[in-house]
């Protein structure tokens, strides 16, 4: 299993008890057979009662009778949740993890989607996760442990119905989690990526006619971030034990596979690399070194805002940097790393989107321009942040440079 190549072991969760809703196949199932093989006990909540059968008796197959139990639940209804509730509790006595993985995808333009539509988009994508929250949230305080998990996804024409309600969820995790500070309990937000499962692979081909676009043209743009469902679900699971790390935050199952030391090849295409000199490997790591400082120090600078501007930094960060802060402090130490060690091999391997973060920094740029009216302390402030965009530039170009 991808989940047993990682730094965690098969006792990493021993003793827990979660519930993931959606659990009948695709990315559910694979997040429960990883919860399973952490040491977890999964409670399958799973409106489709043939598909949540075969799951439940899947995975006891596979790992022994009494690790999962399917519940027929219907997340949109606060019976149907109460009685998941009662059922989980009764069986495990508790429950330590919920992962809202459930999810409805209406396609259309927002003019032509069914208002029918929309509501059954509301019902299970958010109204869904609220009511698990209601349910679950308190009993975790009380013991003064839990892990609540909202599953988001990043927006696109046509899928409106989708999208807007899914946003919903990075928005409550947020709230939820500053909500529960100080209580032992974390809330955050994990976006799957392309994950080709059944229903994704069926909707592209809607989604393309939409757009006006060929079906193989969509599919090979989505192609370069597809992940597999194993991954998808592996990477939920691992969220789940670095959830400290994620508080409040919106991530990514292939972040979370990074973090947590497991290896997808064949995912992504990394940059080539020639030889550097040992001027440019010394080039390099000063940059480095200051890049990560600047951006450390930015990330200490947005945790002293309110809440509500922590946030939006955050989001607007990830969306215009491609990773989290934390993501790329990360990189950038490992970044660091190769770079004194004058390991050329690793550095290729690990070449991250630079230019990306760049462009965050220019962002940051345009947006002072119209936003800091003392026209000295504009310009002062222009200038660092253009001393930010050289530096990142300037170290692309060097992990770039071909002998």
């Amino acid at each position: 299993m991808l989940i047993a190549s990682g730094k965690f072991t098969r006792q990493s969760l021993a003793g827990k008890v979660a519930i993931v809703t959606g659990a009948g196949g695709g990315i559910g199932f694979e997040a429960a057979r990883s919860l399973i093989w952490l040491g977890a006990k999964v409670i399958l909540a799973e409106i489709n009662k043939a598909n949540g059968k075969d799951a439940e008796e899947r995975l006891n197959r596979e790992f022994g009778d009494g690790f999962s139990l399917f519940v027929q639940t219907d997340i949109g209804d606060e019976r149907s949740v109460s009685s998941l509730s009662r059922n989980s509790i009764k069986k495990f006595g508790r429950v330590d993890i919920v992962i809202n993985n459930a999810t409805l995808a209406p396609l259309g333009a927002v003019k032509d989607v069914p208002i029918d539509d929309w509501d059954r988009s509301y019902r299970v994508n958010l109204r869904g996760p609220v009511l698990m929250a209601r349910a679950f949230v308190t009993g975790m305080i009380d013991r003064g442990y839990g892990v609540f998990v909202y599953v988001s996804s990043l927006g696109q024409q046509f899928m409106a119905a989708y999208e807007a309600v899914k946003a919903a969820q990075v928005h409550l995790a947020g709230t939820l989690d500053a909500e529960l500070t100080g209580t032992g309990v974390v809330a955050f937000a994990i976006g799957p990526g392309y994950v080709p499962t059944r229903t994704a692979e069926e909707s592209i081909p809607r989604l393309a006619a939409l757009m006006g676009k060929p079906a193989d043209e969509l599919f090979a743009i989505v192609s370069e971030h597809k992940i597999s469902v194993e991954a998808a679900g592996a990477g939920f699971a691992a969220a789940v034990l670095l959830a400290e790390q994620y508080r409040g935050q919106e991530v990514s199952s292939l972040q979370a596979l990074i973090d947590a030391g497991i290896e997808i090849g064949g995912e992504e295409k990394p940059s080539e690399i020639g030889s550097l000199t040992g001027e440019q490997f010394s080039a390099g790591l000063e940059i480095c070194r200051r890049a990560r400082t600047t951006l450390a120090e930015q990330s200490v600078g947005w945790k002293e805002r309110s809440i509500f501007e922590q946030q939006w930094l955050v989001r607007s960060f990830k969306n215009r940097a491609g990773m989290t802060v934390e993501q790329w402090l990360v990189v950038l130490e490992q970044l660091a790393s190769c770079l004194e060690a004058q390991d050329a091999a690793t550095l290729t391997r690990i070449h991250p989107p630079l230019s990306k973060l760049a462009n965050y920094y220019l962002y940051l740029y345009d947006m002072a321009k119209g936003y800091i009216k003392d026209p000295v302390q504009r310009e002062e402030y222009l200038a660092i942040v253009l001393g930010w965009v050289r530096d990142v530039e300037q170290l692309d170009a060097i992990l770039s440079a071909k002998s």
